[in-house]
Formats: C-alpha cells, structure tokens, sequence
C-alpha cells in the first residue's frame, strides 16, 4: 500500500509540474488524458486507476483542495435529445451535440456537434456562437482534431468510426467530446456506434461525468452501451438520446452496481467535491 501511494504520489507531483511548464508556453494539457496515461504500466505496475472499481479497492483522485464556493461549480441543463448545456464557473456556455432546434437559455459560446444525423449538427450556427466544432472531418482520410483552451474551459475530442446510410462504415465520423473544468473530466459520447478499444479508451482518460446515449440501437444496443460505461467508471452518468426500449432496459443492465436517482430539475450544479461516492445514473427531467 506504502508503494503505490508514494508512487501515485510522485506521479502527480511529475505531471503538475509538466502542467506547468506547458501553461508557461501556452499549451493546453489534459490533465483527465494524463493521469490515465501516465501512472498504470510497466514503471508503475500497483498503481490503479483513480476511479471506481466494482470488484476492488477505490483509490481517491490526487486533485489540489477544493473548497465549496461557486468558483468549483458545473451547471449542467439538460435541453433535449443529446443536447447538454454546460456552464463553467467562469460563465462559458457549452452546447454538445447542437443542431439549433433544442436551444438552451442563452447563446452558447461554444458548440460541438456530430455528424451521425441531422438532429446532431447545423451547417447553419449562429454566427454569433464563437466556437464551433465539428466532431468530423470534411477531407478525406483526416480526423477532426480539436484543443482548446476556451475561458476556463479545456475541450478536446476523440473519433470514433460510424455506420453511414448506405450500410458501410465511415471511418471517424463521431468525435467523443470532453471537456475539463473546475477539476472535473466530462464526456460527451456523441453518437456512438461502436464500442470503443484501447486505444480510445486511453485517450479519453478518466471521465468524472459521462453522456450517454440510451435509445437502445439507433447508437448501440444496451448491452454494448452498458460494456462502455462499465468500462469507463465516471461517478455520475447523464442518459441522453433517448428512443426506441423504455430508459428501464438501459437501467436494468447495470445490476445494482450503480445508484439511479432522478434529478428533480433540468439543472444540476456539480463540483469534485460533491461528486457522488457510488456511481451513480442520473436522469435529468425531461428526457
């Protein structure tokens, strides 16, 4: 136990300091992506992951203290389909998933959007959004690649491949968006058609709150759904496209290993420190 404290010790101590030294020049750096990175493997082989784990110990993230004033607070709205409206403590407005028929109370400053089906993009924003960003590529053979920095407010993306209309695949047609703020790592699963690898899985990192899609086939049966939650072991998951098999299916696959509740308003407001101790599904009204 005394091992993998001092090493998880030392390995937090190593990455704030490159964290620092990239800020001095201007680099945005991933704290979510580095933690994941960095500590399991070869140089490190007691360190586990931060995060839940059903079948064995659970290891509290190495974060800087956090004090319960509204500069540590997320709100999060849910507006309709797979559309979430984020709002860091800084006042940046974030809207995934934005086709501009479910609009949140104000003009987001930040869009992402999918390209999977109409009700997940606009080619027409608002030119008053300043911050667009397609989770595709129009070039052929190129990804869409997004890092940056946008208030207090950290977004970058992961592709994954997507079923096209005429029964094929297209090769990173959907971008898993997340977004870092206040100390929290929140991940947008987009339209999500395949389960994810290894490779995805480490660069996405730790998630403290996911979105998911639920509608049970239109992405991924829930089977697969519930695999990649499972798999990515965020304290709080928020269901999101919702069709097709009543949300009870998608409900009943995690078998008591996580908590539902049902969130009393359109809005939750988050922080680290009242991140829930058991993972947890929250249905926000209206879904």
């Amino acid at each position: 136990m005394k091992l993998r404290t001092l090493a998880f010790g030392f390995s937090a101590l190593l990455l704030s300091a490159i964290s620092a030294l990239a800020q001095e020049g201007g680099l945005p750096v991933s704290q979510c992506q580095a933690i994941a990175q960095n500590l399991p493997g070869e140089n490190f082989p007691h360190v586990r992951y931060a995060s839940f784990n059903p079948s064995g110990p659970t290891f509290a993230p190495v974060i800087k203290p956090v004090n319960l004033s509204a500069r540590e607070e997320v709100k999060i709205t849910f507006v309709g389909h797979s559309t979430y409206f984020i709002q860091s403590p800084d006042g940046i407005g974030i809207a995934t998933d934005y086709s501009g028929v479910h609009q949140p109370s104000r003009m987001p400053d930040v869009v992402t959007m999918n390209k999977a089906h109409a009700t997940h993009y606009t080619m027409m924003p608002d030119p008053a959004i300043a911050h667009v960003m397609r989770g595709w590529s129009d070039v052929p053979g190129e990804k869409a690649e997004h890092r940056e920095m946008v208030g207090d407010v950290y977004i970058r993306n992961v592709v994954s491949d997507i079923r096209n209309w005429g029964g094929g695949i297209e090769p990173d047609g959907n971008s898993i968006f997340i977004f870092e703020v206040a100390g929290l790592c929140i991940g947008h699963l987009g339209h999500l058609h395949f389960e994810l690898n290894e490779q995805q899985y480490t660069q996405i990192g730790r998630l403290d709150i996911l979105m998911v899609p639920v509608d049970g086939g239109l992405t991924m049966g829930a089977d697969s759904m519930s695999r990649v939650v499972q798999r990515l072991r965020s304290s709080l998951i928020l269901p999101m496209h919702r069709f097709g098999p009543p949300l009870e299916r998608f409900l009943s696959m995690f078998d008591g290993k996580f908590e539902i509740a049902y969130a009393p308003s359109e809005t939750i407001t988050v922080s680290m420190r009242s991140l829930p101790k058991k993972p947890t599904i929250m249905v926000p009204r209206g879904l």
